[in-house]
């Protein structure tokens, strides 16, 4: 449903979001009600101790403030044709690690009770960024053919031009929510993309570290190509009195940029080209994510719908679906994971199979490659295993005859000696044993940690995820146990017995 990516808030290098400016203060607006359906009473939001508890509850100073922003986000919002909703904006306070210097975060809540299928708000496509409202039509296509840059770089170069403007811009007060959000998930933590070494120290161990690199490089490389956006789509920058984005945008605040818009883009479904990506008022970071969810943010006509799934008090957080991603996935984008998360999988297991070409003809004629991906899902732990075994096999086949065997015959299976299935399925262990290793803690240490509650965010989210992959692991290296129990008596593995005449198998290795 969603992609995303952008950066920080606007105080200070660190937290800075969209872009270091410094607006004209804005006058403090008169109070008005937080909930965005005229004739119904007023939720206090000041403090939501009593919806989402925290150990450190804000400063009064913080919170006064935080209603404030949140009446002139919802004020603008009114103001400019959105209809008559059923939700609020209420603080979802955070623990304060910056010396109380964090204000508690936004959420949309139920403003009264709602039903399974009531429309929850309806946001006018006027209010909607889109790759239509930044480029139009004509230039999208010609944008996108390039493949040099995607729709989350544009909008993310489009907001930062924006916010250049300060309170001259029209989106202003969305800008400002997303510059409070610093692109921040429900559980208060960005995106491992702006995290420091230090702090990336945390994942030891997990292949989420390499996606976060792979990630960064990717970011580098649009922002090489942004230049090119501004000289394909001159006429919408001529209204920007700025030099050309990699002279106007250091890289830093770039990538800030792009990991704050992919916090909070949601993709539309049944649209065209140039409305597919979208960044939603009152839609992500505001809404609560969970990946058990059906409710999901829908194009219908000149406006995004959301239509609750599930019944709601008044004061509960909205939930909408994230898609079926993965909990590293959700961590790259949104800051978060989901504990009951039922499309989670560790990063896939690679498995190079010998450089013979009749092997890689067989895994090909059975739809497998010479480096093969197999994901590992949750509760799917024996089944991939099982999936994975024939591939493993052919690559302990040496023997001729036993290759042309393989050669004529039909399907995946591959007809191997107990001894060599042993041999698989003891490399298969090591491997998953050398894969838990690789983590500074146990299952153990981590439930303690967690179960202590004293953990910084980013610290607590990490050590969520990686006590996931180890179950994951943990199911896999159960299920090959299983697979060698269920092997005749008194098999030894074909790696061991050849070992003590001199002679070497072929190797299968495995990698991330």
């Amino acid at each position: 449903m969603a992609s995303s990516s952008s950066a920080a808030a606007i105080s200070g290098a660190h937290h800075r979001l969209l872009l270091p400016c410094s607006p004209r203060r804005l006058p403090r607006p008169r109070p008005r009600p937080r909930l965005l359906r005229s004739g119904r009473p007023r939720l206090v939001a000041c403090h939501a101790d009593t919806l989402l508890p925290s150990s450190s509850p804000a400063p009064a100073t913080a919170a006064c403030a935080s209603t404030a922003s949140a009446n002139g986000f919802s004020d603008w919002l009114r103001e400019h044709g959105l209809p008559p909703g059923k939700v609020a904006i209420l603080d979802r306070p955070v623990p304060c690690f910056r010396e109380g210097k964090d204000l508690p975060l936004h959420y949309v809540a139920a403003g009264q009770d709602l039903e399974a299928g009531d429309v929850a708000f309806e946001v006018p496509m006027s209010l909607v960024v889109t790759l239509e409202r930044v480029l139009g039509d004509e230039s999208v296509a010609e944008l996108l053919t390039t493949n040099k840059l995607s729709e989350l770089a544009c909008l993310a170069l489009y907001l930062m031009y924006e916010k250049k403007q300060g309170q001259d811009s029209f989106w202003y007060p969305y800008i400002k929510e997303l510059d409070r959000q610093r692109g921040r998930g429900q559980l208060a933590v960005e995106s491992p993309l702006l995290w420091s070494e230090n702090e990336l120290n945390h994942l030891k161990g997990s292949p989420i570290r390499d996606e976060v690199i792979a990630r960064d490089e990717g970011i580098r490389r649009e922002y090489n190509e942004l230049d090119t956006l501004w000289f394909m789509a001159g006429s919408l920058f001529q209204q920007y009195p700025f030099d050309i984005p990699t002279e106007a945008f250091p890289f830093e605040i770039f990538k800030q940029a792009f990991v704050a818009v992919q916090s909070c883009v949601v993709h539309l479904q049944k649209v065209s080209l140039a409305r597919r990506f979208a960044l939603v008022p009152l839609g992500p970071p505001l809404l609560t994510y969970k990946s058990n969810c059906k409710a999901m943010l829908t194009a219908v006509g000149d406006s995004v719908r959301l239509v609750v799934d599930r019944p709601y008090k008044a004061g509960e957080p909205i939930i909408v679906w994230c898609g079926p991603q993965p909990n590293s996935r959700l961590l790259l984008n949104y800051g978060f994971i989901d504990e009951d998360n039922p499309y989670d999988r560790i990063a896939s297991l690679n498995t190079e199979d010998p450089q013979f070409q009749e092997k890689r003809m067989v895994a090909q004629r059975n739809g497998k490659l010479a480096i093969q991906n197999f994901h590992v899902c949750v509760g799917k732990e024996k089944e991939t295993i099982a999936e994975m075994l024939p591939y493993l096999r052919l690559g302990y086949i040496s023997d001729p005859d036993e290759m042309q065997a393989i050669l004529s015959s039909e399907g995946d299976t591959c007809p191997v000696s107990p001894c060599t299935e042993r041999a698989v399925l003891d490399q298969l262990v090591g491997y998953l044993e050398s894969r838990l290793a690789d983590y500074p803690t146990t299952l153990d240490e981590d439930d303690a940690m967690l179960a202590d509650g004293n953990l910084e965010p980013k610290k607590e989210v990490a050590t969520r995820l990686v006590r996931l992959e180890k179950k994951l692991l943990h199911g896999c290296l159960q299920a090959a146990n299983e697979f060698i129990n269920d092997l005749p008596d008194h098999t030894e593995s074909e790696a061991w017995l050849m070992a003590l005449i001199g002679i070497s198998l072929p190797a299968c290795r495995f990698g991330d």
